[in-house]
């Protein structure tokens, strides 16, 4: 999780904070209703799937991964550039060969699995599997969500330069 004052939060915008503030008082909330109990919390993971791509997308502009102009686009996608199976295709606009070039196969790997099962696989609807997770797993994709966004401060050493 992210709390107040921690690396991830001090990157973190006040838009963004407000995510992250929403998303621990759904949490806490969903305790509250045992005797209602949904039978899918994906919920729980929605405010922390948003803020993971835009975070993705402040960082990636910091880092000249991608331009301002895909920064403000309606068009561009995080899973696309991010996606493995599709970068050698996108050429130098990969994400995922960018990061792989400058901090790894860990890293870049991290960030998708992230994506894919904290986002792709939590809100898309396939049919014959619609994948409804339980409280724990939507915590636990939640705690996959914050700990890449984490790695990736750490690995990256960028910290957002306040105004």
């Amino acid at each position: 999780m992210i709390t107040h004052g921690d690396i991830v939060w001090e990157y973190l915008i006040k838009e963004q904070h407000v995510l992250v503030d929403d998303g621990a008082f759904l949490i806490r909330d969903s305790l509250l209703h045992k005797d209602q109990e949904p039978t899918d919390y994906s919920y729980l993971v929605f405010p922390f799937a948003k803020l993971y791509e835009g975070f993705l997308k402040d960082v990636f502009l910091q880092l000249g991964i991608i331009t301002t102009y895909d920064y403000a686009s309606n068009r561009f996608r995080i899973g696309k550039v991010l996606n493995p199976n599709i970068a050698n295709q996108l050429h130098g606009k990969s994400a995922y060969l960018q990061l792989k070039n400058r901090y790894g196969n860990d890293v870049a790997d991290h960030l998708w699995y992230a994506w894919k099962q904290g986002r792709n696989l939590v809100f898309h609807y396939f049919p014959g599997n619609i994948r409804m997770l339980s409280r724990d797993q939507a915590l636990s994709v939640i705690e996959l969500l914050t700990g890449a966004m984490e790695e990736l401060l750490k690995q990256t050493q960028i910290a957002r330069i306040k105004k």
